[in-house]
C-alpha cells in the first residue's frame, strides 16, 4: 500500500532525504579516496623496489622491460607498462624525503594528476602541495588542473572578497573556509540564455540543469529544493533555492536576482536566514549562510549594505554568456563524456 506523506511531515521527510544524500555522497568520496590511496601505495612500493635494486635507464632497461611484460600478463589492468614502471620509481624518489604533509596530499591524487605535477614542477614542493590540495578540495579533473597550472594560480595573491560579511558573522576558521567555498562570480552559460528572462524562469532553468549548477557551485553541495517554504505564525516565506554544504555543515540559501544588487536584498536574506535557523537548523549544524546571486554588483555598495547585519551573507554575480575558450572546453568535455558513455554501454552490452 502506498504511503502518503502529509504536508506537515514534508519538511521532516526532506530532512531525512538530505541526511541520507549527505551520508551516501560522503561514503562515495571516502571510497574513491581509499581506492586511489591504495593504488598509489602500490605505485610507491613498486617504485621502491626499482630504486633499491638500483635500476635506471642505463643499467636496468632490459630488466624493467621484462618485468613490464611479465606483470602485464599477470595484471593486465594495473598499468604496468615500461614508462609507468619508471614513473613509479620517479614517484618514490621524488617524495621519499618529503615532509608528511606533502606525502599525505599527493598519495590521494589520481595517478595521472600526480605524474603531471611531478613533470611540471619537479622539486617545487610548494607548487605541488598547492595544486594537490586544491585538486582534492575542489575535485579538479585533469583538464581543470592543467588550466589552473596554465594560469599560475599558485603564484597569485588571493584577493580579499569584500562582497560578504563572513569575517564578522562567522568564526575565523569557518569564515576562511566559506571564502574558499563561495565564488565572487558564477558562470551560468550552460543555461543557454540569449534574451532577458524573469527570475522564476531563471530559477526553473537552474533546477532543470541542477547537475551543472552543482558543478559550478563546487564540491560539497546537496540540493534540498527550490521555492522552499518557511511557515512562521501562519505566514509563508519562500527561499528561491536551498542547499546544504557538507564541509561547512550549514544550510545555504540562494536568492536569485535578474537585476543589479540593491541594498534591500540584504534585509530579505537576513529574514530567510533567521527563519531557517529558528525553524530548521539542527543543534549540531552551523548557522545558515545566504548568497544573493545578482546580474551585477558593486563591492563597495555591498560592503555598506552588509554593515550591521550579523547573519552570514555573501553577494555574487553571474555570467550568462560563456567565453569562446570556455565554450570550446565545455564542448570537448561533453564529447569526451559522450564517447565514454558509449564505450561503457558497448562493454555492458558485450558482457550481456
Amino acid at each position: 500500500m502506498e504511503t502518503i506523506i502529509s504536508s506537515s511531515n514534508e519538511s521532516e521527510y526532506n530532512e531525512i532525504l538530505r541526511q541520507a544524500i549527505a551520508v551516501i555522497e560522503d561514503s562515495r568520496n571516502k571510497i574513491a579516496r581509499a581506492v586511489v590511496s591504495t593504488s598509489n601505495e602500490m605505485h610507491w612500493n613498486v617504485g621502491r623496489i626499482l630504486h633499491e635494486r638500483k635500476l635506471d635507464s642505463k643499467h636496468g632497461d632490459g630488466v624493467v622491460k621484462r618485468l613490464s611484460a611479465d606483470l602485464k600478463l599477470m595484471f593486465p589492468k594495473l598499468g604496468m607498462s615500461v614508462s609507468n614502471l619508471w614513473n613509479m620509481k620517479r614517484f618514490y624518489v621524488r617524495f621519499l624525503n618529503s615532509d608528511s604533509k606533502l606525502q599525505q596530499a599527493v598519495v590521494v591524487l589520481p595517478w595521472g594528476h600526480l605524474n603531471y605535477l611531478i613533470a611540471k614542477f619537479g622539486d617545487d614542493d610548494n607548487a605541488i602541495l598547492y595544486y594537490a590540495q586544491k585538486t582534492i578540495e575542489k575535485g579538479w579533473s585533469r583538464d581543470l588542473l592543467a588550466n589552473a597550472v596554465a594560469m599560475k594560480m599558485h603564484l597569485s595573491i588571493p584577493e580579499t572578497n569584500t562582497a560578504n560579511n563572513f569575517g564578522v558573522a562567522l568564526p575565523d576558521t569557518q569564515a576562511a573556509y566559506a571564502n574558499e567555498v563561495f565564488k565572487d562570480t558564477y558562470n551560468m552559460g550552460f543555461l543557454g540564455i540569449t534574451e532577458p528572462i524573469h527570475e522564476l524562469e531563471l530559477e526553473r532553468r537552474l533546477v532543470d540543469k541542477i547537475k551543472q549548477f552543482l558543478l559550478e557551485l563546487g564540491q560539497g553541495f546537496t540540493f534540498i529544493g527550490n521555492q522552499h517554504i518557511l511557515n512562521y505564525r501562519g505566514k509563508d516565506y519562500k527561499v528561491d533555492m536551498l542547499f546544504f554544504h557538507r564541509g561547512l555543515h550549514s544550510m545555504v540559501a540562494i536568492d536569485l536576482k535578474i537585476s543589479e544588487f540593491q541594498a534591500e536584498y540584504v534585509g530579505k536574506m537576513n529574514l530567510y536566514l533567521s527563519l531557517l535557523d529558528k525553524l530548521e537548523k539542527r543543534e549540531d549544524e552551523n548557522p545558515s549562510i545566504g548568497i544573493i546571486l545578482c546580474a551585477e554588483k558593486d563591492n563597495v555598495e555591498v560592503e555598506l549594505a552588509l554593515d550591521g547585519f550579523t547573519k552570514p551573507i555573501g553577494v555574487a554575480d553571474y555570467k550568462l554568456i560563456i567565453p569562446k575558450n570556455e565554450l570550446k572546453q565545455l564542448i570537448n568535455n561533453e564529447i569526451k563524456n559522450f564517447n565514454q558513455e558509449l564505450i561503457n554501454r558497448q562493454l555492458t552490452e558485450g558482457n550481456d
